[in-house]
């Protein structure tokens, strides 16, 4: 992980020049919680200019990235990222509370989000991913390892909405996901038990032919559900 960012910082360097001012890591590598199996390294780049020739500029480097199977950087001015707190609430506080600086100045200390928007992004959004965990079941041939997949895939995504889901109710989120996870579920009075055992299937700490699949899933979409209407009910208190 360290080689990929210190190579990607030089092309990026090399590639943008003084227009380059700063190299942002996010997400689960900037929390400590990096899985060479399954985790992507997230990499936001900040410009001083971010016209069409200043991003195409970028393109050697972007395609090495993306040639170790990495997602693309997310690109923006200051000022760009400033306007958009109120739209990437969610995304921008856990950048400023989680995130490691490749390259230049720490400027999220400056960055304001407007937490009453962040609130209504949190309810949003959970509901959004509840109906498509709904979707998906809805589809999914019942085979085991299908349903594990399917939870696997969404995991994080909850895990991050249930640290949302904390904030907006004034409480402290823990930094371990497994806490986290323990935090809703004793605010919506239900079991984690699902969601630890997906965790742990992630983290290769047991092997998901050991998962009965169909139990997990039904307690899975039921704290996803609890914690959704608990959410939404002490919002609009």
């Amino acid at each position: 992980m360290e080689k990929l960012l210190a190579e990607f910082k030089e092309k990026l360097q090399t590639a943008a020049g003084a227009n380059l001012k700063a190299v942002v890591l996010f997400g689960s590598a900037a929390r400590g919680e990096y899985h060479e199996r399954h985790s992507d390294l997230n990499v936001l780049l900040l410009l001083e200019r971010a016209q069409a020739q200043d991003i195409e500029a970028l393109h050697p480097a972007a395609a090495w990235w993306e040639r170790k199977k990495l997602p693309a950087p997310q690109v923006f001015t200051l000022g760009e990222l400033r306007a958009s707190a109120d739209i990437f609430a969610i995304e921008l506080l856990d950048m400023k509370a989680h995130h490691r600086m490749i390259y230049g100045e720490d400027f999220f200390q400056e960055l304001t989000v407007p937490l009453d928007l962040h609130r209504l992004q949190v309810e949003r959004e959970l509901r959004t991913n509840w109906v498509k965990l709904r979707q998906a079941i809805l589809l999914a041939p019942p085979k085991d390892r299908v349903l594990i997949a399917l939870m696997d895939a969404s995991v994080s995504t909850f895990v991050t909405l249930f640290r949302h889901a904390l904030v907006a109710l004034g409480e402290e989120p823990p930094a371990a996901r497994r806490e986290i996870v323990g935090a809703v579920a004793r605010l919506a009075a239900c079991s984690p038990e699902a969601f630890e055992t997906i965790l742990d299937v992630r983290e290769a700490k047991r092997p998901a032919g050991g998962v009965k699949a169909r139990e997990t899933l039904r307690g899975y979409l039921d704290l996803v559900e609890r914690v959704t209407d608990e959410v939404d009910r002490r919002l609009a208190a």
